[in-house]
């Protein structure tokens, strides 16, 4: 012990630090690797009373656990978060946070298919904004997705207009955001049938991503890209879609493993190459892996409406 400090002092990461990385592997790494220096930085701010930090370090857990398909361990840890914000005369960070909670929730529901939760998920959030800040537009991006998958094109023009309107000027503010509104200005290109409007959305979210250093983010761009490029036929779908498999392998971020695997197999199927059906078999199956995991970590009735979604039933009984 030197001056009143031990060793073991010395040695622990102080808040700061841990925040620091949780957030960096979160959005900018494994997102596996953000979890465990994210459930230490809640339990180091709840033991000096950090309220804010709390806060934020359990809503960094909540995206790092739904970003890597344990979506029942991130409702866990979300949930309170939005409970505390809804607390009449709440603190201004506890309302923040709760809004970043209920959008994180709704695109958990989202991604699992269940568009009108994730609507109310994300009204709850906008309720909790003044209607600006990045809290205000996850709501309102938000909503534009939920509108994508309820085959609202008039809803989700309208609420992405709305999400735009919330980014500051600058171009280089916002690099989560900016891609965010790539990507859904993809899904609702493809929902309008536009495609070749959707491939240049989602090549430059796919650039931004890039230049941010956010590999995640790209691959979920190229996932994106490569549908549209399905859809137009092009021969370099299957490249695309291939990167953003690996991209997700190399993350374990399971929500875009399954999809894109599921997308790659499913071209190459038919193919009167050998290896492409050799890869499709492998793709199949890694798709399959990837839905079986993501449905362990689903309360029960939510892993029995997920395994009988028809694509995912499909893609289970090939």
């Amino acid at each position: 012990m030197v001056s009143g400090t031990s060793v073991l002092d010395v040695t622990q990461p102080d808040l700061t630090t841990l925040l620091a990385s949780g957030e960096h592997a979160t959005f900018h790494g494994k997102p596996a690797a953000a979890v465990g220096a994210l459930e230490q930085a809640v339990v180091l701010a709840q033991s000096q009373g950090l309220v804010a930090e709390v806060a934020a370090a359990a809503w960094l857990l909540g995206v790092a656990l739904g970003a890597g398909g344990r979506y029942g361990g991130a409702l866990t840890v979300l949930a309170p978060l939005v409970d505390a914000g809804q607390v009449e005369g709440t603190a201004p960070e506890r309302r923040l946070f709760g809004a970043l909670s209920s959008a994180t929730i709704a695109s958990i529901h989202r991604q699992l298919g269940r568009h009108a939760i994730a609507r109310e998920a994300d009204l709850d959030a906008l309720e909790l904004t003044d209607g600006t800040g990045e809290a205000a537009f996850d709501a309102l991006l938000g909503l534009a997705s939920d509108a994508v998958g309820l085959d609202d094109p008039d809803e989700a023009q309208s609420r992405l207009s709305h999400a735009a309107a919330v980014i500051p000027g600058r171009g280089d503010e916002w690099w989560r955001q900016r891609v965010r509104l790539g990507w859904t200005r993809a899904e609702v290109a493809l929902l309008e049938g536009r495609p070749e409007e959707a491939a240049t959305h989602a090549a430059e979210a796919v650039q931004r991503a890039e230049d941010a250093r956010a590999p995640r983010h790209v691959s979920k761009g190229l996932l994106l890209l490569g549908l549209a490029q399905v859809s137009l036929g092009a021969d370099e779908a299957a490249g695309t879609l291939r990167r953003s498999a690996t991209f997700a392998e190399s993350l374990g971020v399971l929500p875009l493993v399954w999809p894109s695997r599921a997308l790659l197999g499913a071209m190459l199927a038919e193919s009167s190459s050998e290896a492409d059906r050799t890869e499709s078999a492998k793709s199949l199956a890694a798709a399959r892996s990837a839905v079986l995991a993501i449905a362990g970590d689903l309360p029960p009735g939510v892993r029995s409406e997920w395994l009988a979604r028809p694509d995912i039933a499909t893609l289970l009984e090939g």
